[in-house]
């Protein structure tokens, strides 16, 4: 059997190194062409308030059936229960060991994906939504109008979803830092699990399990967010059609909107950029900390948590100077409007980032999730599906493919974001000659986050 190699927890990379400056000058290019083109043709609103359609019989039947929520409810509890048992019993070598592969890679990378193509799939999945709906099922029958909710403060919107998203790559990309690499232990995973399981659970308890799970389980806001980019979309329990990223218009009306997507980008980059850009400050920093006397591993989660911090720092400056400079044409919304209005806009590149990133890991490490690791997933030596000794086809894809899928995601996900940026300046500003103008700032950000996702990847890969 092959060896998965870890870094990051279970990133590996192996690509081909990237000339930075040719083609941050294409992916300028092509940006600067595509704000010009939407500046001439592109002069009304098309994804605000479009309308919804009721889907196709064959996709709203089963999506609409309380049997398949059900269903994808126990799948759900049943998967949390896996990930639970590996953890706790299975090897602690992490390679080895369902629970980490299925965790950081089949769920977290998996489900962003699945959520633009089908909508927001994994509310269904969700083991703590099916739970809490099962108690609250239960409570209702053996003790009616018992169960009452605290009323959420709105004002603390998505704070929470957006704390728990860097504390879940905090855990996965940090706290298993020894100096040398990464390597997360399966045991720490599954007791990380019960006490999220046992958090969300209370919180499910005192403001309800809709709420809490639109709010603050980070995980469904977090592809929530993805899936707001869908054509498909849960209205009053119905299944509809509605017009590509026409979701994401009004996405960030929620507080903590903006901090939870700033984030989603943050947290990439910085684990894009840890071995690589900031490789030497991190170290240097680091071996500062080491010095007032703290134990290496200390130092070294300090010295990484201290960079993540700054890394989603950096991500927020851009952004706020460009809206900061939308604030100069007239007629301009004040800042605290345009800031939120506008934060739909970086969902995209979220994604791309995302795909930029972690393109290669998921396609390797889910030949070993669906192979060996589904056959022996405690890594005992079991062979239940007769693949343990099956091994990651390193040759299913080339560096050239990995290298086009990684910068066609960047350049597709700034586009999309001008599109987005261009339709909510038409909105803000009638006078489409202002909305262009306003649309200046929005390139500049474009330009510099395209710019800081190719130099991330090119020092990943050399």
């Amino acid at each position: 059997m092959i060896s998965v190699p870890l870094a990051h927890a279970l990133v590996s990379r192996g690509d081909l190194p990237i000339p930075v400056w040719l083609f941050a000058w294409g992916a300028g290019v092509v940006l600067v062409v595509s704000f010009f083109a939407l500046a001439s043709a592109w002069r009304k609103p098309r994804f605000e308030d479009a309308p919804g359609r009721p889907a196709a019989t064959w996709l709203s039947v089963p999506a609409n059936s309380s049997a398949v929520q059900f269903l994808s409810g126990l799948i759900g509890v049943l998967l949390l229960a896996a990930v639970l048992y590996a953890g706790i019993e299975g090897t602690e070598a992490a390679d080895r060991n369902f629970s980490l592969t299925f965790v950081f890679v089949t769920s977290w990378l998996g489900f962003p994906v699945l959520s633009v193509v089908f909508g927001n799939v994994f509310t269904a999945f969700s083991p703590w939504r099916a739970i809490g709906r099962a108690y609250g099922w239960l409570a209702q029958r053996l003790a009616p109008g018992t169960v009452r909710h605290v009323e959420y403060p709105e004002k603390f919107g998505r704070w929470p979803a957006a704390v728990g998203l860097v504390a879940f790559v905090w855990l996965e990309i940090i706290y298993g830092a020894t100096g040398a690499a990464v390597v997360l232990s399966p045991e720490i995973v599954a007791k990380a699990t019960i006490l999220y399981s046992v958090y969300t659970l209370v919180m499910m308890g005192v403001f309800g399990v809709e709420k809490w799970n639109s709010r603050g389980e980070f995980f469904s806001v977090y592809f929530g967010m993805f899936a707001s980019m869908s054509s498909f979309r849960k209205r009053e329990g119905k299944l509809e059609r509605r017009r590509w990223l026409s979701g994401t218009t009004d996405w960030a009306n929620v507080p903590g909107s903006l901090a939870l997507v700033v984030s989603a980008i943050g947290v990439t980059t910085f684990d894009g950029a840890q071995e690589g850009a900031l490789k030497t400050p991190i170290e240097w920093t680091q071996e500062r900390i080491g010095d007032l006397g703290f134990a290496a591993t200390v130092s070294v989660r300090a010295g990484d948590t201290v960079f993540l911090l700054i890394t989603i720092g950096i991500v927020a400056l851009i952004y706020l100077l460009g809206v900061k400079g939308m604030t100069r044409v007239d007629a301009a919304p004040p800042f605290k409007v345009l800031r939120s209005r506008f934060a739909h806009t970086l969902i995209p590149i979220a994604l791309a980032y995302l795909v930029a990133h972690y393109f290669s890991l998921f396609v390797f490490q889910e030949q070993a999730q669906f192979t060996f690791l589904l056959s022996d997933p405690l890594g005992d030596g079991s062979n239940l599906f007769g693949t343990a000794t099956s091994g990651i086809d390193y040759t299913l894809i080339g560096p050239e493919l990995v290298w086009y899928v990684q910068v066609g995601a960047l350049i597709a996900g700034h586009v999309t974001a001008l599109v987005l940026a261009h339709d909510r300046a038409l909105l803000i500003w009638p006078d489409y000659r202002l909305a262009t103008r306003s649309q200046y700032w929005m390139l500049a950000v474009m330009l510099c986050f395209t710019s800081l996702g190719l130099f991330l990847l090119s020092f990943a890969n050399q």
